[in-house]
C-alpha cells in the first residue's frame, strides 16, 4: 500500500500571519538532548537531522539522538555554529575550534593546522571546492590543498569575520562580513567591497542569503538589508530585531529566525510576511520561545527551530491524505467532538457533543444552533428523510431541521410528545418508508407522521435497555441493537424476533454499528471484540481475529468505491481489503485524532468519503489514497543496544540489509529502528519479527525499539516493516558467534562443563551425606538455609526425603507467607535472605525451602521477584514514573540490579518495563 509523504510546502503559506499555530513537538534534556542551546541544523539525504550546539553534534532520527562528543582543550572552543552537507552524503561541521567531518561514529579534524579558528559558515560549491567562512578570513579547501584569504590585510580587522556566504550564477563569491559586504571572484581571486550609500546604514551582517539577484543581509540590530547584485543598490528591507538565521526555498520565500520575535516567512517578490510563528504561552501549540538561534525548514516541509536554552522544537510531520473540513476561518471545528453527519450535494450537517451545525455553501450559509436554539446540545444521530434531516438528542428528545428555511422545529405536535425529552440514539427507514427511531424508552415506528408501533421489553421481545442502532439490510430485514443484545424485525409481519439466531451468533453482545457492503455480506462491529461477519442467510459467519483491530473499541464502518472497508476505532482508523491487509491511518496522514466515537461515517456522491471524529470532521477519496507516493525515507536500523550500556551503529550491507557483530551470550539486545517521518512518535507503527522465535509478524505501535533477552549463541535475522506495508521490509543479521577463537572456544565449553560437572557431583556426594544425618537436621538448620539460598545444586528432590511437612502445613504457611508478604513487604529489602523470612515465620528455614521448591514449584528468588515486579507495576499505575527515574523505581521495589529487573520483568510480562509504560498510558487516553 502506498503512502503520500511529499508535503505541500506552499500550504504553509496559505494563511495569514494571524492564523492559528501550528503544533510543534519540544525536545530537551528529558529527551535525550544533551545541550538545550542548538545553533545549527542540517538534514542530510537519508533523513537524518543534525543538530550542532554549544558542546557537542548531535544525529536525531524522530525518536533517538546519537550524541558526538567533540575533543576540545576547552569547552568554548566544542560549540557549533554550521553544519553543512557534502557529496556522497558526508557531513561536515564548522565549530570555535575549526572544520570537522563526521566518519561513521569518529569525528575527523580537517586541516587543522590552517584552520584552527572559529568558523561560522560552510559553501560547497559541487566542483568539488569548499569555502570555509570564520573570524580568519576566507579559507579554500580542495582535495590537495587549503588556501586562506584575508578580506581585509590587517589580520585583526573584523572584515575577517566571514558569517555568511552565497554564490551566484557569474562566479562570484559573497561575504557578509562584520564590516560590510564582499565578493570575490572565483577566476582571479579579486576581492571587491561594497558599502550602503546612507552612512547610517548597518554595515555589520550577520548571515547571507540569495534569491535571483538580489543579497538579504541580517543584521543583529536592524532587520534585514537588502543588497541588488545588478544594480549594486542597498536598501532597508525589513526591520524585524536580531537576524539569527536566514535561508528560504530559493524562488521567492524567506525563512527568517530571530532572537526575540520567533520565526518569519516573507515573500520576498511582494515583501510581504505571509506567516509568523511565535511562542504564545496560553496556547499548547507554537514556539516554546522567540529566541530563535538556527532555523531550518526542510525539503519535506518541516520547519526546525533551534532555541535559545530551550532546545529544539519541529512541526509534526503530516501527510495530505486527509483534509480537516473548515468553512469559515471563524467557525473552528477541529474542538468539538463529532457525533453525526449529514452529506447533501451543497450543504452538510454536523451534529456534536455542543451543538448542531448546518452549512450550505452554494448559498453561503453557515447557521449555528447551540445556546437557546436546542433543549440539549449533545447531537447523538442524524437522517436525511424526504428532504428533511431528523436529529436526536442526549436528554433533548428529537428535532427536524428544514434546509429550505433553516428551522429547527419538535418532530409530533401532539400531546403529550415523547420526543420532548429523554434519548434518541438512532434514526433510519425502511423499504417501505418507515421511519424508525431507537431511544432510552423502545423503539418507535411511523408512517407518514403518525405512530405505527411502540416496542417495549414488556410489551414484545424487544431485549431491555437503549435502542442504540438501528439496520435494516437489502433483504428489507430488521435489526435492533440494544444494550442488552439484538433482535431482528420481520418484514412481513412487524413481529420482533430473538430466537432465530444461530448457535455461536454474535447477537447477545452490544453493537456500535451493522453495515452490509457490495457483496451484502453483513459486518457487525461489537463494543468489545473483534470484527463479525456473515452472509445474509446466517449460515457462514466468523470472527474476524488476529489483526491490527484487536482490542479496541470498533465504532464505524463504511465501504469506498474500491470496495475496501473503513474501519472507526477507539485507537485509530483502518482501511481493510476483506482479506489479510489491514493499513493504518493516523496523525501522520493528516487525520486530526485517532479517537473515533461511533459518528457513522458517509460517502458523498463523488465518491469523498467523511469521518466524523473527537477532533472535528474529516475526508479524503480513494484517487488521493492510491496517488500517493513512496516515502522518501526507508526504514532504517540506526542502533544496537547492548545490556543497556553499549550502542553501536550497525553496518549497512546493502539497501535494507543491515548487520551487526556481538560479542557472545548477553543477557539483552535492543533494536533501534526510525522511519524519519518526524510525526508524533506514538502514531509511529511497525511489524517486526526474529526469524526462528517469532512466528508470525508482531505489531508494535508507538515504540520504534524492540529487545531480546539471553539470546543464543549464533546469527540471527530480525525483520523490520512498516505496518500494512510488506515492501518496506528490512533486515538486520545479529552474529552472536564470538568474534575470537571460533574453533577452541567450543573444546574449551567441554573441559569446563565436565571439570565442573565432577566438582559439583563431589560437592553434592558430601552435603547429601550430612543432609541424611538425622542429628544435621535438628542443630544445623540455619546453615542449611545458607547452603539452599547460595547453591542450586542443593535444590534437588533427594535432600528432602527426611522433611516432614504436610500439604495442610505448605497451605497454612503459604497463607502466612502471603499475608507478610502484603502487609509488611520484606520484599523491598534488595538482601532479604530465605533465613530472614524464616526468622519472621519463625520456621526453620528448611522448612520454608521445601514450600519454595517442593509445594510452591519456585525458588525462593522467584517467588521474592514476583512481588517486585508487583511493586513496580503498583508504582507505575499511580504515576510514580512520572516523578522518579527508572533506576529509582527498582531500587524502590528491592530489586539491587537493573540486569536483573530487566531480565526478570520481561520473562514476567513478555514486555519491557518501558513498553509496559507506554501500553498503560496509551491505555488510559
Amino acid at each position: 500500500m502506498r503512502y503520500i509523504v511529499i508535503y505541500i510546502l506552499l500550504s504553509l503559506f496559505l494563511y495569514t500571519p494571524n492564523c492559528h499555530a501550528q503544533t510543534f513537538r519540544g525536545m530537551s534534556v528529558s529527551d535525550g538532548l544533551p545541550d538545550l542551546v542548538v545553533n545549527a541544523l542540517y538534514k542530510d539525504s537519508t533523513g537524518y537531522l543534525w543538530l550542532g550546539t554549544s558542546s557537542s553534534i548531535e544525529r536525531f532520527d524522530g525518536i533517538h539522538f546519537k550524541h558526538y562528543s567533540i575533543p576540545a582543550t576547552n569547552e568554548k572552543e566544542k560549540e557549533v555554529n554550521v553544519i553543512t552537507g557534502m557529496p556522497n552524503n558526508e557531513v561536515w561541521f564548522g565549530n570555535n575550534a575549526g572544520v570537522w567531518r563526521i566518519n561513521g561514529d569518529e569525528l575527523e579534524r580537517i586541516a587543522p593546522d590552517v584552520i584552527n579558528s572559529k568558523v561560522y559558515s560552510l559553501l560547497h560549491d559541487g566542483a568539488g571546492n569548499l569555502y570555509v567562512g570564520g573570524e580568519a578570513g576566507l579559507f579554500i579547501c580542495n582535495e590537495s590543498k587549503v588556501d586562506q584569504v584575508l578580506i581585509d590585510p590587517n589580520i585583526l580587522s573584523v572584515a575577517n569575520t566571514v558569517k555568511g556566504l552565497a554564490l551566484d550564477n557569474k562566479g562570484n563569491l559573497w561575504l557578509a562580513t562584520l564590516h560590510g559586504l564582499y565578493s570575490m571572484s572565483l577566476t582571479d581571486k579579486t576581492i571587491k567591497a561594497y558599502e550602503p550609500l546612507d552612512g547610517k546604514m548597518s554595515v555589520s551582517y550577520n548571515n547571507i542569503y540569495m534569491i535571483g539577484s538580489v543579497l538579504y543581509l541580517g543584521t543583529l540590530e536592524k532587520g534585514i538589508i537588502a543588497f541588488d547584485t545588478e544594480t549594486g543598490g542597498f536598501e532597508y528591507y525589513m526591520d524585524l530585531g536580531c537576524i539569527t538565521s536566514l535561508s528560504g526555498d530559493q524562488h521567492d520565500l524567506l525563512y527568517v529566525g530571530t532572537n526575540g520575535n520567533g520565526i518569519y516567512f516573507i515573500s520576498a517578490k511582494d515583501k510581504k510576511i505571509v506567516k509568523r510563528i511565535q511562542h504564545d504561552p496560553n496556547s499548547r501549540e507554537g514556539l516554546r520561545s522567540n529566541s530563535v538561534y538556527s532555523l531550518l525548514v526542510d525539503r519535506d516541509g518541516i520547519i526546525w527551530a533551534g532555541l535559545f536554552q530551550i532546545g529544539l522544537d519541529y512541526s509534526l510531520y503530516q501527510h495530505e491524505l486527509f483534509s480537516v473540513y473548515q468553512h469559515l476561518p471563524e467557525l473552528d471545528l477541529k474542538y468539538f467532538a463529532v457525533r453525526a453527519i449529514e452529506i447533501g450535494e451543497n450543504d452538510k450537517l454536523i451534529g456534536t457533543r455542543d451543538g448542531l451545525f448546518y452549512i450550505d455553501e452554494k448559498r453561503g450559509i453557515c447557521k449555528d444552533f447551540r445556546s437557546s436554539h436546542l433543549r440539549s446540545q449533545m447531537i447523538m444521530c442524524s437522517y436525511a428523510f424526504n428532504g428533511k434531516y431528523y436529529l436526536g438528542t442526549y436528554g433533548g428528545g428529537m428535532y427536524v431541521l428544514d434546509p429550505l428555511t433553516v428551522t429547527l422545529s419538535d418532530f409530533e405536535l401532539q400531546i403529550p410528545n415523547p420526543f420532548i425529552h429523554g434519548q434518541v440514539f438512532s434514526i433510519t427507514s425502511d423499504y417501505w418508508n418507515n421511519l424508525w427511531i431507537g431511544t432510552s424508552e423502545g423503539l418507535f415506528c411511523y408512517k407518514d407522521g403518525k405512530q405505527k408501533f411502540h416496542y417495549t421489553s414488556k410489551n414484545s421481545r424487544l431485549p431491555e435497555g437503549n435502542v442504540y442502532r438501528i439496520f435494516f439490510d437489502s433483504t428489507h430485514r430488521g435489526w435492533i441493537c440494544t444494550e442488552n443484545g439484538m433482535c431482528l424485525i420481520e418484514s412481513s409481519s412487524d413481529r420482533l424476533i430473538t430466537d432465530k439466531f444461530p448457535e455461536g451468533f454474535i447477537h447477545k453482545k452490544l453493537l456500535r454499528a451493522i453495515y452490509e457492503d457490495s457483496q451484502h455480506n453483513l459486518y457487525f462491529l461489537a463494543d468489545k471484540g473483534a470484527l463479525f461477519v456473515s452472509d445474509l442467510t446466517l449460515n457462514t459467519f466468523r470472527e474476524i481475529t488476529d489483526t491490527p483491530l484487536d482490542g479496541k473499541n470498533l465504532q464505524s464502518i463504511i465501504e469506498d468505491d474500491e470496495y475496501w472497508l473503513w474501519i472507526g476505532t477507539s485507537d485509530g482508523l483502518f482501511r481493510y481489503d476483506k482479506g489479510e491487509n489491514f493499513v493504518s491511518y493516523n496523525f501522520a496522514d493528516g487525520v486530526p485524532t485517532s479517537i473515533f466515537l461511533g459518528c457513522p461515517p458517509k460517502k458523498g456522491i463523488d465518491g469523498t468519503l467523511w469521518f466524523g471524529s473527537s477532533q472535528g470532521l474529516f475526508y479524503t477519496n480513494t484517487k488521493r489514497i492510491n496517488d500517493a507516493k513512496e516515502y522518501p525515507y526507508t526504514l532504517q536500523i540506526t542502533g544496537v543496544s547492548v545490556d543497556n550500556t553499549l550502542f553501536t551503529s550497525p553496518v549497512k550491507r546493502k539497501k535494507g540489509e543491515y548487520e551487526v557483530a556481538l560479542n557472545s551470550y548477553k543477557e539483552e539486545v535492543t533494536i533501534y529502528f526510525s522511519d524519519f517521518t518526524y510525526t508524533d512518535p506514538k502514531y509511529m507503527s511497525y511489524e517486526y519479527k526474529m526469524e526462528g522465535k517469532d512466528i508470525r509478524w508482531i505489531p508494535l505501535s508507538g515504540i520504534s525499539k524492540v529487545s531480546y533477552y539471553n539470546m543464543s549463541a549464533g546469527k540471527h535475522v530480525f525483520k523490520l516493516r512498516r505496518a500494512g506495508n510488506p515492501d518496506s521490509e528490512i533486515c538486520l543479521l545479529l552474529d552472536n558467534s564470538s568474534s575470537a577463537g571460533v574453533y577452541w572456544i567450543p573444546v574449551l565449553i567441554v573441559i569446563v562443563v565436565i571439570l565442573g560437572g565432577g566438582y559439583c557431583l563431589y560437592r553434592w556426594r558430601i552435603k547429601k551425606a550430612i543432609l541424611d544425618t538425622p542429628q544435621f537436621l535438628s542443630s544445623s538448620e540455619e546453615a542449611i538455609s545458607e547452603e539452599i539460598e547460595n547453591d542450586d545444586s542443593l535444590l534437588s528432590d533427594d535432600k528432602y526425603k527426611s522433611c516432614n511437612i504436610t500439604v495442610e502445613d505448605c497451605r497454612e504457611l503459604t497463607e502466612r507467607l502471603k499475608a507478610i508478604m502484603r502487609n509488611d513487604k520484606p520484599y523491598i529489602d534488595p538482601k532479604l535472605k530465605i533465613i530472614d523470612l524464616a526468622e519472621t515465620l519463625d520456621v526453620p528455614p528448611y522448612k520454608l525451602s521445601y514450600l519454595f521448591n517442593q509445594y510452591l514449584k519456585k525458588t525462593f528468588y522467584d517467588y521474592v521477584n514476583d512481588y517486585r515486579i508487583a511493586e513496580f507495576k503498583y508504582l507505575v499505575n499511580k504515576g510514580e514514573h512520572k516523578t522518579y527515574t527508572l533506576s529509582a523505581m527498582i531500587e524502590k521495589c528491592g530489586f539491587i540490579s537493573r540486569a536483573s529487573f530487566f531480565r526478570y520483568f520481561k520473562k514476567t510480562t513478555g514486555m519491557t518495563p518501558n513498553e509496559y509504560i507506554n501500553t498503560l498510558e496509551q491505555g488510559k487516553k
